[in-house]
């Protein structure tokens, strides 16, 4: 076996765009929510969201490849573009020991709510050719793959908000166990549209902080009312020891511990006493080869929901024990919005920056936390802190639990 490194990360986000646009955006606090101008929200109660609206596509793939994807797709191509770049790997020919590992909660749903209203307007003849190779979810590790010449294992998983963390852990042990020599591994969302975002709007899942979108999204705060949906894709690249060494790259951490648990109990509300988030933070330490107290940074979920939050909170605490009053937990959703599938790709990328950068980027919109929400939480400026371990964790409807660990590189 082999340790596994991040050497590239590349980024789309309400934040910033690429790398150092996403680490300027998180260490100076910018929030990225604002009201949604996609669609007509007026029957729908959350009018925010996390646009991307600096986005151009063309400037990733060539006008035919751009015509050819949606934006689902031409996210993932994007993003998977810029980490390999930030590592300094240049591509050409065919890679047979390259793998890709995408998560995605909803795919290209977003394309075919736009190819059905064609189709009740004017009938199969107004649908858009490509519907069928672009509306599944793994159009994206698929399209990556095709677009870079990658051969190795190409794998999608839908697990809700844990889906790119899930792609994260599957592609490090893939990395790792040797089942292919490098990989790119995060999470792809595109999901801002009228009936995809109304969906979640019936069930009172999303934040009616409609007033004032930069403070709708509040992790772990009294005045939390629900999540802020946002689109975004991160992926990073990952790499065995010796090739890092061999091409000379200088890695942000090394990724040393993943577990993944269901609560097996509801599909919207977490497990109240939080036994099998926890159990995922465990396993994931206990993979790493560290223990609690020797953790430095918790980045939190976060989702700023009335039940999730809390609960993650009492999970943390029975993780950490007396070290919880002491060890800093961030949250970056009060930034970001909550990218479902794309989420903990993001964190990822960002806890790699911030064990790099010796730095935890800040909790913002957290003015007052609630009463069950009884941590150390980062403050709304960015902190210097050396960190040797840092534990992400990223949960999602059906009670999935995902928990990553990072080091030090």
């Amino acid at each position: 076996m082999s340790r596994v490194f991040i050497t590239g990360i590349g980024a789309i986000t309400p934040i910033g765009i690429g790398r150092e646009g996403l680490w300027e955006g998180a260490t100076s606090g910018r929030r990225g929510v604002r009201a949604i101008d996609r669609f007509d929200t007026s029957e729908m109660r959350s009018k925010v969201a996390g646009q991307v609206d600096d986005f151009d596509a063309t400037a990733f793939l060539d006008r035919k490849q751009a015509q050819r994807t949606e934006r689902f797709s031409q996210f993932a191509i994007s993003a998977a573009r810029m980490a390999f770049d930030d590592a300094g790997m240049r591509l050409s020919g065919d890679h047979d020991d390259i793998g890709a590992w995408i998560g995605t909660a909803l795919g290209g749903v977003v394309f075919a709510e736009s190819q059905y209203k064609n189709y009740a307007e004017h009938g199969l003849r107004g649908v858009h050719p490509t519907l069928a190779l672009n509306v599944f979810g793994a159009s994206s590790c698929c399209n990556v793959a095709i677009h870079f010449g990658l051969h190795g294992p190409t794998q999608s998983n839908s697990n809700s908000c844990a889906a790119g963390a899930v792609a994260i852990g599957d592609a490090f042990r893939a990395v790792r166990d040797g089942v292919c020599r490098a990989a790119l591994a995060g999470g792809v969302e595109a999901p801002l549209a009228p009936l995809t975002f109304g969906a979640f709007d019936i069930i009172k899942s999303m934040s009616t902080r409609n007033a004032d979108p930069a403070s709708a999204s509040r992790p772990f705060d009294a005045g939390r009312d629900g999540f802020v949906m946002s689109e975004a894709a991160s992926m990073l690249l990952l790499e065995r020891e010796e090739d890092v060494i061999a091409r000379g790259a200088t890695p942000y951490a090394e990724i040393a511990g993943y577990a993944l648990t269901n609560d097996g109990e509801h599909m919207t509300a977490p497990r109240d006493d939080g036994r099998e988030a926890a159990k995922a933070m465990l396993r994931a330490l206990a993979e790493a080869r560290v223990s609690p107290d020797e953790v430095d940074h918790v980045n939190a979920h976060g989702s700023a929901t009335p039940l999730n939050d809390s609960t993650e909170s009492r999970a943390i605490r029975a993780v950490l024990g007396a070290a919880a009053d002491r060890i800093i937990v961030s949250g970056t959703k009060g930034m970001t919005g909550h990218a479902l599938g794309a989420t903990g790709a993001i964190e990822a990328a960002l806890c790699a920056m911030c064990i790099k950068e010796s730095t935890v980027v800040p909790t913002i919109n957290l003015e007052m936390p609630g009463p069950d929400c009884d941590l150390r939480y980062s403050p709304e400026v960015a902190t210097p802190l050396k960190q040797n371990v840092v534990l992400s964790n990223s949960f999602g409807f059906g009670g999935l639990n995902a928990a990553l660990v990072f080091k030090s590189a």
